[in-house]
């Protein structure tokens, strides 16, 4: 990966940052597979819960791939970069609202599918975009996912 470090800074220097939270990602949930095992997932804490589900995203629909459809035969260094910044983004202000909650306004895991339903179904769903569309399409649909994440965290903070 070092080898690439230059390269990827030259091209966008968000993207490393994002691909090491993604690999931190899938290390936390490794760890806590383990506890899941052992004490099941209703113990755990909510943020962990979380790591849970957005590394079963990033397993199951970012790193999964299938050569034999037109959406995945190739993916596009623009296309793999949207993926992993609207996954890390989701996860990231997942964490916050789960941390910023108070017993009065409790977020928790639940909270958080129940409300954003609909954008874990568009996050689940960026790998069926065709890169045939052409980028300028494509990065249009993923910066408007990235902007209904965040305004989905917000009526979630907002809401009493």
């Amino acid at each position: 990966m070092k080898v690439l470090a230059p390269y990827y800074e030259g091209i966008d220097p968000e993207f490393q940052p994002l691909r090491d939270k993604i690999r931190e990602i899938l290390q936390l949930e490794s760890d806590l597979s383990e506890i899941v095992q052992l004490v099941g997932k209703d113990s755990l804490a909510e943020s962990d819960k979380l790591k849970l589900e957005v590394a079963k995203i990033i397993k199951e629909n970012f790193l999964q791939q299938n050569s034999y459809t037109p959406y995945d035969r190739y993916c596009p260094f623009y296309k793999t970069r949207w993926m992993i910044k609207n996954i890390v983004a989701f996860y990231s202000q997942g964490e916050a609202a789960i941390e910023a909650s108070t017993d009065e306004h409790k977020i928790t895991w639940a909270t958080i599918r129940t409300a954003m339903g609909n954008i874990i179904h568009r996050l689940n769903s960026m790998k069926f975009e065709n890169p045939d569309d052409g980028e300028e399409e494509l990065c249009k649909r993923f910066r408007t996912l990235n902007d209904d994440i965040a305004k989905g965290f917000r009526e979630i903070r907002d809401s009493d």
